[in-house]
């Protein structure tokens, strides 16, 4: 009867434990909303819990720099021009960039950073991952 006990105690010692590990998930994520603070926080918790070097910057990077073509005759000093992807423009529809430390490898938990980033920010901002350079 006593080993029947322990064991029944022991069994409900570890599901209580989970469910405290359980409820523990459920209240961060419930204490959490879609500052662009709370994000970082979540973010440096999970992957750079040390430096917590992750930022959260602006999407809207560049001005575009528009050039005429010869029949508008409108001719312009063309200084240095930097070819940069699309998404670091104003008008693409980035709303944030989330820039990861060169200490922190992307590639390998890519998946999991984007299911994190998905959880905390509001459904109507798209974003964009990127290493520091």
């Amino acid at each position: 009867m006593i080993a029947f006990l322990s064991l029944f105690s022991e069994e409900l010692l570890k599901l209580h434990n989970q469910w405290l590990q359980e409820k523990k998930n459920h209240e961060e994520w419930l204490f959490h909303n879609s500052q662009v603070c709370y994000l970082r926080k979540a973010l440096n918790d999970e992957f750079d819990d040390l430096e917590r070097g992750i930022r959260i910057t602006d999407g809207q990077l560049y001005d575009r720099q528009y050039l005429f073509t010869l029949g508008e005759n409108k001719p312009r000093k063309i200084g240095k021009i930097f070819l940069r992807p699309a998404s670091d423009y104003a008008d693409t529809g980035i709303d944030f960039f989330v820039v990861f430390p060169k200490t922190i490898d992307i590639n390998n938990n890519n998946y999991k950073q984007e299911a994190l980033v998905n959880r905390y920010k509001l459904a109507s901002k798209r974003y964009k991952i990127i290493h520091n350079e």
